[in-house]
């Protein structure tokens, strides 16, 4: 079946020598894995391998079988140009590492209009906003709301938030917690937007704290999630240049 769609890459790896296996997110059916033969030997052809960068926004023409198999993609073009998403270093290290994120979270083969919208304004957003050091954990917490484990936000009086059980607690227990500073920022964060995100003031190494508790927060509510292997290439240029 012949399909026109808007598509956010996610990853491309090589496959041989002149290949590329592109992982995207689709508005009509998903997530799809697209096998794109020749695109790095050829020059003249309608697609170009510049196309499948990390976050890319795409209007693909493509073929879907449907079938759990590798799909493939006639034409492609960008729709909405980046102007300082991979020119800006910090906001390129965090392209790699939501990419990377997004490609480790979502995997469901259905259209989900609502998630795709989510993404789109977000990476928008994120392309035309400067002070952006605090982004990727706001994303990363507005994501849980479409992955089906947002925080419990009932009784957010209590002193202790628990990553296994998702919500706040008025005790300690064995399981992982979040508390104190770290607590405090992750609590800001649930009552914000995006155009506030800027107002939250933290040093690094907060910053770095509660990224790595939002990351164990995926792993313990997702089924095989991966730790984004970019986390320390984003930490360490953050380090430097934010």
């Amino acid at each position: 079946m012949q399909v026109t769609t808007k598509a956010i890459v996610f990853t491309a790896l090589k496959y041989g020598d002149t290949s590329l296996i592109v992982k995207a997110f689709t508005a009509s059916d998903g997530v799809k894995s697209y096998l794109l033969r020749g695109v790095l030997a050829s020059k003249k052809g309608k697609l170009k391998s510049a196309y499948f960068q990390p976050l890319t926004q795409l209007e693909i023409v493509a073929n879907h079988k449907n079938k759990g198999s590798l799909e493939s993609i006639r034409e492609a073009k960008v729709y909405c140009h980046y102007q300082t998403l991979y020119a800006n270093m910090a906001k390129n290290a965090m392209a790699l590492f939501l990419a990377e994120l997004l490609g480790n979270s979502i995997r469901e083969e259905e259209r989900n209009e609502d998630l795709y919208q989510f993404l789109e304004a977000s990476l928008q957003w994120l392309d035309v906003h400067d002070d952006i050091a605090n982004f990727h954990l706001y994303f990363m917490l507005s994501l849980t709301k479409f992955l089906g484990f947002y925080p419990d936000v009932y009784q957010q009086d209590r002193p202790y938030f628990d990553l296994l059980e998702g919500e706040f607690v008025g005790k300690e227990t064995l399981n992982p917690m979040l508390r104190g500073e770290n607590f405090y920022y992750f609590k800001t964060f649930l009552g914000t937007n995006f155009d506030a995100i800027h107002t939250i003031k933290m040093k690094k190494t907060n910053r770095q704290e509660l990224l790595k508790s939002l990351v164990l927060y995926f792993e313990l509510h997702l089924q095989g999630f991966r730790k984004p292997k970019s986390l320390a290439v984003l930490n360490e240029v953050f380090n430097t240049y934010v």
